[in-house]
């Protein structure tokens, strides 16, 4: 049995046949090829995975994809402006020396954007705990606390 399943995927409309037990984080990856979108868990507890569903930062390996039903999901392949170049947030993680091996990497960039969206002044603390559920094994979390502050600024919010 399928489900019929039409949302936006990074401002695009999409429409597909889906099975109603499958994952959000398998529909974007294998569904969509859209492989930024990291799987780490499949517990929701790295948060490799997180995406943007209507401009909150999930954990798509902890919901189906049809509980986004006619949702604009953004993936970290969204977050580019129109000329190429890096979103702010990207690139302050990389002058910030704030991602090593990048598997993390996605996953931290768009909950970093969720949070300076929602607390643009964020203190060290703040951010800290706005992180708390992505893990990174590589960098320790200095520089990615001093990428988030540097990519807040960059995004002027």
């Amino acid at each position: 049995m399928t489900v019929t399943l039409s949302l936006r995927v990074n401002g695009r409309p999409v429409t597909a046949q889906v099975a109603p037990d499958t994952l959000l984080s398998t529909f974007i990856r294998e569904h969509l090829r859209l492989t930024g979108t990291h799987v780490g868990c499949d517990t929701a507890q790295c948060g490799a995975c997180t995406v943007h569903v209507n401009g909150r930062a999930v954990k798509s390996c902890n919901v189906l994809a049809v509980q986004v039903q006619d949702a604009e999901v953004t993936t970290i392949e969204g977050i580019t402006p129109a000329d190429g170049s890096l979103h702010p947030m990207q690139a302050a993680f990389k002058a910030c020396h704030g991602l090593q091996c990048g598997f993390c990497t996605p996953g931290m960039v768009m909950s970093a954007i969720d949070l300076v969206t929602h607390h643009p002044h964020a203190t060290e603390e703040e951010i800290r705990a706005g992180l708390d559920g992505n893990f990174c094994r590589c960098t320790g979390y200095q520089n990615i606390v001093k990428a988030v502050a540097q990519g807040a600024k960059a995004m002027g919010v």
